[in-house]
């Protein structure tokens, strides 16, 4: 797959079709086994299965499960707020949400297209571009009762990346402990074959849309691109979606790590998470300009190791070592007085966070 428009940017592209990394081909629950198991050795051995979530003792069971965009947004100060791409927050409600949301939507100033996401998401389920007002309306209608939700100005850099942060509590700075680049799921036309062929063509894809609880292309399958056009077929540059992950850790230069360790000094007690962000070229990515979507704590997975150049011992490597940083940080905040929470809310919040997800207007 190239894109002309990226490669013109400086943002990394596949020339060729990249094959399906082990880590993906691999049934996730097979995946999560030995995560699971690392994860109870390292419980046993601190006496806490939940210690991580004193990881951010101001952040939801410290970003691990049920934690909002909202808090780790409304605890920033006035640097790290500048950074983030502009949004409002509304609550699914009775009454005329739409006017409610158009109002907000203008003190802010915002203007279509905008991203709609869910306050409490995971994953990229419920996130969808919205070019209009009757967009707004449907999105408004499907979601669920009673739940907030984000609308953000559309950012259409070509690039994003997370960025994850680790500092230990009592350390005057941290360090980027990996970088994702999302490639976003796109076929290339040959003037012949339809969208739909293409896809079929593409291991990575065809596999994405056969395992794909929901989300709706943007494109018409039928549709055939002319030779040598990209067609982007998502918002979103989920693996779950037929987006592809490169480890791009060799761009933590150090102006990039000075720009993300003055967003995360701006958020309080913040020791641990992931940056998503978006940018121009990867040569501003590495001078440090870029423009923040979200913020995840201690649950953002080290997906950098879902590189398909990784073998599967060296992906489970890069994960373990993730995992003994959260229970240490989690052991650290623990002596400081901080209490890690108990099994019983955090898997209320888990199931309340899995119920919610299946009632999302589906991701585009």
């Amino acid at each position: 797959m190239h894109d002309p428009l990226a490669t013109t940017l400086g943002v990394r592209q596949p020339v060729t079709v990249p094959r399906v990394g082990t880590m993906e081909r691999l049934p996730r629950w097979i995946g999560l086994v030995p995560m699971v198991l690392n994860w109870c050795r390292l419980g046993l051995r601190h006496r806490s299965l939940t210690l991580p979530s004193a990881a951010n003792p101001q952040i939801t069971a410290g970003g691990l499960v049920g934690d909002t965009k909202s808090e780790y947004l409304a605890g920033m100060g006035a640097h790290a707020r500048s950074k983030v791409a502009p949004y409002v927050m509304l609550r699914a409600e009775g009454g005329d949400m739409l006017a409610a949301a158009l109002s907000a939507m203008g003190e802010a100033g915002l203007t279509f297209p905008v991203v709609a996401k869910p306050d409490l998401g995971w994953c990229g389920y419920g996130v969808r571009r919205l070019d209009d007002t009757l967009d707004l309306a449907d999105y408004l209608a499907r979601y669920p009762a009673g739940e907030s939700l984000m609308l953000q100005r559309y950012l259409d850099e070509q690039g994003e990346a997370g960025i994850f942060y680790v500092r230990h509590p009592g350390q005057p700075a941290g360090w980027l402990l990996g970088i994702l680049l999302r490639h976003y799921p796109q076929v290339s036309g040959d003037g012949a074959s339809t969208v739909a062929q293409l896809i079929e063509a593409d291991a990575r894809l065809h596999r994405a849309v056969r395992n794909r609880r929901e989300h709706e292309c943007r494109h018409d399958p039928d549709e055939v691109p002319a030779a040598g056009d990209t067609v982007r077929l998502s918002l979103i540059g989920s693996t779950r979606v037929g987006g592809r992950y490169e480890d791009g850790s060799d761009s933590a230069t150090a102006e990039l790590t000075a720009a993300i360790e003055a967003v995360a000094r701006d958020m309080p007690q913040f020791h641990v998470g992931r940056f998503d962000v978006r940018y121009s070229t990867l040569h501003d990515l590495r001078c440090g300009r870029f423009t923040i979507m979200e913020v995840n704590g201690a649950g953002s997975e080290a997906v950098h190791a879902w590189d398909p150049k990784y073998s599967l011992w060296q992906a489970y490597r890069m994960v373990f070592a993730k995992q003994r940083l959260l229970f240490a940080l989690g052991a650290a905040n623990r002596a400081r007085g901080h209490r890690p929470i108990g099994m019983p809310a955090l898997a209320r919040h888990y199931l309340r966070q899995q119920r919610l997800i299946r009632r999302y207007p589906p991701s585009n």
